[in-house]
């Protein structure tokens, strides 16, 4: 196995935009590892937790996998930064309308359905490129602001229990949590990975300031 200093693991449980979030690290200059072996997991320095899906689909693979406690582990214990996105930021939460099936429960936090019966006008998914609203400063935003701009395809949004975890939040008619924060536990709904320079500092300040 190869050793990095300050390895960067992406979790491999089946349901990710992996080859773009690994491309974008290599734009970067930074080397990253794939995997879903937990001993790998084990020996993250940083943890990336992707995700394109089914809430219920993709707790099933983490649980098939083996893989449920070394996130936990990692996550909880041994405090290791661990960024999640789209559908991972949302299985970073107890549960979800989506399904039935419990979250990895990082973070309090609950995903809910977007509704929109009243304006057929907004479409679901929500899909597009929409800017954020800061809520707090993180070492995770450094060098954006309110005019960054992202691209978002999603049908849930989070709703985070403690609002000093939000950091920012983006309006699709109403204001929904666009990104999340507690400690070492980071969530962005957005894709970075699709989102230019704006996603580029995402992972800049992932690999250098978290």
């Amino acid at each position: 196995m190869t050793n990095y200093s300050n390895k960067i693991v992406i979790i491999d449980y089946g349901m990710g935009n992996i080859g773009s979030i690994r491309n974008m690290f290599k734009y970067l200059g930074t080397p990253v590892v794939v995997s879903c072996d937990p001993q790998i997991i084990k020996s993250a320095d940083k943890l990336v937790l992707p995700g394109v899906g089914h809430f219920d689909k993709a707790m099933q693979n983490i649980n098939s996998l083996g893989i449920f406690n070394s996130i936990i582990d990692k996550a909880i214990i041994h405090k290791t930064p661990i960024l999640g996105i789209c559908l991972g930021m949302q299985i970073m939460c107890k549960s979800s309308e989506e399904g039935v099936q419990p979250g990895l429960s990082l973070i309090n936090a609950e995903v809910k359905k977007f509704k929109f019966e009243d304006d057929v006008k907004l479409k679901i998914p929500h899909m597009g490129w929409n800017n954020i609203e800061i809520n707090k400063q993180s070492d995770i935003l450094f060098n954006l602001d309110n005019n960054s701009r992202f691209y978002f395809v999603h049908s849930y949004y989070v709703n985070c229990d403690n609002n000093n975890d939000i950091l920012t939040y983006t309006s699709y008619r109403d204001k929904f949590v666009s990104s999340f924060q507690s400690n070492n536990i980071i969530g962005v709904q957005f894709h970075p990975e699709k989102s230019h320079k704006f996603g580029m500092h995402i992972f800049k300040n992932f690999i250098e300031k978290i």
